[in-house]
This record gives C-alpha cells, sequence and structure tokens, in this order.
C-alpha cells in the first residue's frame, strides 16, 4: 500500500505517518523507486497509534505500549501500569478543569452584565482592581 492507501484506512493524515516514521514509530518498506510501501503490519500499528493517540496517550507512551505489544513476553502489569498512569493523568486534568469551571462561574455570577463599567469578572482576572 502507499501513503494515501494507508492514510485512508489507518484514518490518519499522510503527514502524521511521516512524522511517525521520521521518529521511529513505523518502519515502512520502500520500493526500488523509493517510495513508502506498507505493509498490513504497518497499517496495524498505524491503527493502534491512531487509538492511543485518541485516548490521549503521548508519543513516548505511544513508543511504549508498541513496544510492549511486540514483546511477546510481556507482563500485562506493564501495559497497566502505563494506562494506570495515563488515567491518572487524565483525572488531574479533569480536576484542574473542575476547579477553572467553578472560578468562571463564580465571575459570571457576580457580574451583573449591565451598562455600568464595573465588571467583577475582570477584576477577577486582574488579581483585584479592574
Amino acid at each position: 500500500m502507499n501513503i494515501g492507501q494507508v492514510a485512508e484506512l489507518a484514518g490518519l493524515p499522510a503527514k502524521t505517518i511521516r512524522y511517525y516514521e521520521e521518529i521511529g514509530l513505523i518502519a515502512p518498506g520502500r520500493t526500488k523507486n523509493g517510495y513508502r510501501a506498507f505493509s498490513q503490519t504497518d497499517l496495524h500499528r498505524l491503527v493502534f497509534l491512531g487509538r492511543a493517540r485518541s485516548l490521549g496517550f503521548t508519543i513516548e507512551e505511544c513508543r511504549a505500549l508498541l513496544a510492549l505489544y511486540d514483546d511477546k513476553g510481556r507482563a500485562s502489569a506493564d501495559v497497566k501500569r502505563i494506562a494506570r498512569g495515563h488515567l491518572e493523568q487524565i483525572d488531574a486534568k479533569l480536576a484542574e478543569l473542575e476547579a477553572m469551571r467553578a472560578t468562571l462561574s463564580e465571575l459570571i455570577e457576580a457580574c451583573a452584565g449591565d451598562d455600568r463599567p464595573d465588571c467583577p469578572i475582570l477584576k477577577g482576572l486582574s488579581g483585584g482592581d479592574g
């Protein structure tokens, strides 16, 4: 398969596939004229990467997960450790977003939203006077 075909099947942009090759996540073969030639294994790895990235795994986490996927003697505990660590990061981001939401909601509620210049939102964003 050429890059256009594999991009369509994997649901990834060709630019992303080239990047994954550049950083060593995939290594497609080459034809005699130098074009990339993707195998079913390459396609499978790209689908794997696409799904992992859509779940928010970092490139380095994807690299580790691919290495574990390729290691038939792997311990599932190693995979679980990576996934659990990622879930903890997601939970921390959610808590941060909830705190941001609560603060912004309070500022919006405090603002009259009328023609007066006094604005608790600007005051809150400036850290005091606004």
